[in-house]
């Protein structure tokens, strides 16, 4: 075996390595469907047991967000979060934008979303109509075909789930718009969004490459660097270059001769 097929080999295995690493980070996260569209034909349960169809729900800009409800750590504080930034948003809900929020535990039923619901709007200081912010919750692979078409990856863990963190902006004919990362919004991008879903325009992440870096630990609860997908992607870009300098100093060989 000539050493070029013995570095050939080296370097197909290193690579082989390295993309299951980010294939196996991957499981959680969110991979972005920027200017794609929802399934609206999907039903859900409300929190008052009603069947309903997304297609009705969303008929303004819309400031989806995905949680299980009996989360112990993220879930609450970001639908916290949705609560406070919307209390100092110049606009108002039901006129001119609607939430939803989404359980993706197939576990969890409407008396859950009911309870959450009824926390989060009372803690509100302004004025939310029942129709303006809808909890939802739905059978597994309903659940399964919104999540997919959203990028929006989780994983179960016994009785609870990694996910990833965030909320997305929909425009009122399901295209997706906007995703905004983390747990608190500032107002300014939040308006922003919700105007650039109702022109159904697309709004860029600027903060994506920082994501892809970072990573969030539901433990700590916070987000640490991801230095196992960051170095699986160096490794990845140097084997490269190598292999590129193989062929290039291969065929140099092959002139002199």
């Amino acid at each position: 075996m000539t050493k070029k097929w013995l570095l050939s080999i080296i370097f197909l295995l290193c690579l082989q390595g390295a993309a299951g690493a980010i294939e196996d980070l991957e499981e959680v996260g969110i991979t972005e469907r920027l200017g794609e569209y929802i399934p609206l034909d999907l039903s859900f349960d409300d929190s008052d047991g009603k069947v309903v169809i997304l297609k009705d729900l969303i008929d303004k800009p819309t400031i989806l967000s995905l949680v299980y409800f009996h989360c112990p750590t993220v879930c609450k504080p970001l639908l916290g979060a949705k609560v406070d930034v919307i209390n100092l948003l110049d606009m108002e809900p039901g006129k001119d934008y609607r939430m939803l929020t989404v359980s993706f535990n197939e576990d969890e039923t409407p008396a859950n979303a009911k309870t959450i619901k009824d926390h989060f709007i009372a803690r509100s200081r302004k004025q939310i109509p029942p129709d303006a912010w809808r909890f939802l919750t739905g059978k597994k692979e309903t659940i399964k075909k919104l999540t997919d078409s959203l990028g929006y990856h989780f994983k179960r863990q016994g009785d609870d789930f990694l996910h990833p963190v965030g909320i997305m902006l929909i425009s009122p004919n399901g295209k997706i718009t906007r995703y905004l990362y983390g747990m608190s919004y500032l107002p300014f991008d939040l308006k922003l969004g919700i105007i650039e879903a109702g022109a159904g325009k697309v709004g860029p992440t600027i903060n994506k490459v920082l994501l892809y870096c970072f990573r969030y630990d539901p433990q700590g609860q916070t987000y640490v660097f991801n230095i196992l997908k960051v170095t699986a992607t160096i490794t990845v870009f140097f084997l490269l270059l190598f292999v590129l300098w193989l062929v290039i100093s291969t065929r140099r060989r092959k002139k002199r001769i």
